[in-house]
C-alpha cells in the first residue's frame, strides 16, 4: 500500500509542476495583448512616434522605410506630387546614386552607402515587402504604398 501511495503522490506533485510552468509560460506576452486590443495593423502614418519623418508638399502620400546593414529601420512619410518613386525620393534628397543604360543605380539612402563596388553592400528596393519587379526611377508612385530600400549583400 504504502509503495502505491509514493507511486500517486510523485504523479500528482509531477502534474501541479507541471501545470504551474504551463502556466507561467502561458501568461507571458498577456500585457500585450491586453494593451494591443485593436488587431488591425497601423500605417506608418498612423503611427503616433516620433520617429516617423514626415517630407515634402504633395497630393499623393506614400511610407518609405530606410533598413541599415544592422537591421536599424528609419521610417518616412513622404507627400509628393511626382509620378515615379525616384523623383519623389530625390526631390526630398532621399536617395542618391548613378545614372546607367539600366536607370539609376542607387547607391546612397538617408545618407547610408551601400556600393557594391567598394564592399559588396546594394540597396534592395521592395514595394509592400515585396521585392520590386522595377527599379526605384521606374516604379510608379501609389498613394498608401510602402516602399523600401534594405542594405543587401
Amino acid at each position: 500500500m504504502k509503495m502505491n501511495f509514493n507511486k500517486v503522490f510523485s504523479k500528482v506533485i509531477s502534474f501541479v509542476l507541471i501545470a504551474a510552468m504551463a502556466l507561467t509560460f502561458c501568461s507571458c506576452g498577456k500585457a500585450d495583448d491586453v494593451a494591443n486590443t485593436d488587431s488591425t495593423p497601423a500605417t506608418v502614418s498612423e503611427k503616433a512616434t516620433s520617429s516617423v519623418k514626415t517630407l515634402g508638399e504633395g497630393a499623393t502620400k506614400f511610407n518609405f522605410n530606410v533598413v541599415d546593414i544592422e537591421g536599424n529601420t528609419t521610417e518616412f512619410v513622404i507627400n509628393t506630387d511626382e509620378k515615379t518613386v525616384g523623383a519623389a525620393l530625390l526631390k526630398v534628397d532621399l536617395i542618391k546614386g548613378d545614372e546607367s543604360q539600366y536607370g539609376l543605380y542607387v547607391k546612397e539612402v538617408n545618407g547610408i552607402t551601400a556600393d557594391y563596388d567598394t564592399d559588396g553592400t546594394y540597396w534592395a528596393f521592395y514595394i509592400n515587402g515585396e521585392m520590386a519587379p522595377t527599379g526605384v526611377d521606374s516604379t510608379d508612385v501609389v498613394a498608401g504604398a510602402t516602399y523600401e530600400f534594405k542594405v543587401s549583400k
